[in-house]
């Protein structure tokens, strides 16, 4: 009762663009420098101790801070504490400009 059909090559071509996957795009990656990096780099070139050829930045160099004084821990805020903390601290600076006014 069954009669094969033989597919149009239409059809077949169809099917197949159907089930291919497009590639993923290749994306280049580049390293992010380290603050170890950036300040070895920073005094081994000597086009970073001048800016654009006129500026001298050897005085900036040398009083940069370094990294590990740089980082903070990570501290979540609640915006409740933060808004009263701020708040209380602008009224009693407010109130100490008022107390010397007055003196």
């Amino acid at each position: 009762a069954d009669i094969p059909v033989i597919p149009d090559l239409e059809e077949v071509q169809e099917e197949e663009l159907a089930m291919q996957l497009a590639a993923p795009p290749s994306a280049q990656v580049n390293r992010v420098m380290t603050y170890h990096d950036l300040d070895k780099d920073l005094m081994k070139y000597a086009a970073f101790q001048t800016l654009d050829g006129e500026v001298d930045l050897k005085l900036l160099t040398k009083v940069l801070a370094p990294e590990h004084e740089l980082r903070e821990d990570d501290v979540s805020w609640d915006w409740d504490h933060l808004f009263t903390e701020v708040s209380s601290e602008l009224v009693s600076e407010w109130d100490l400009g008022q107390s010397e006014r007055e003196d």
